[in-house]
């Protein structure tokens, strides 16, 4: 596959995931990008969007996208996904339904769909 083919790009971002510093995953993005994760307001710009990838990934030893189905229509690739965040005590397994929006071979929008208390119920504690 050739290097902006979208689901080629998504492919790489979500594997990057378990390997790769932010630096390298917010590489991904265009510089207009925007990232909304449905439940919370949309950040804008890959400065934005580190802050945010930093945000929620305090505290995490590891964040695994494992990827169950992809499919793409044009530059619009969908994954089905389990995006696991694995912590000192313990682990969240997240059901991920993603969309991307791939431009020049990078990622111009990525919207991910997930029930926030499914997060929230499985945080541990202490």
């Amino acid at each position: 596959m050739a290097d902006n083919d979208p689901i080629d790009v998504v492919r790489r971002f979500c594997d990057a995931w378990g390997k790769e510093d932010v630096a390298t995953i917010v590489g991904f993005f265009t510089d207009d990008a925007v990232y909304h994760n449905i439940p919370i307001a949309p950040v804008t710009g890959p400065e934005q969007i580190k802050a945010t990838i930093e945000g929620f990934s305090a505290g995490v030893e590891s964040i695994e996208f494992q990827v169950d189905a992809i499919a793409a229509n044009g530059p619009m690739v969908l994954t089905e996904r389990v995006d696991i965040f694995v912590f000192p005590n313990g682990r969240i397994e997240l059901p991920v339904m993603g969309a991307f929006e791939v431009r020049d071979g990078k990622i111009a929008a990525w919207r991910d769909y997930f029930d926030m208390n499914q997060f929230m119920s499985q945080m541990p504690t202490g």
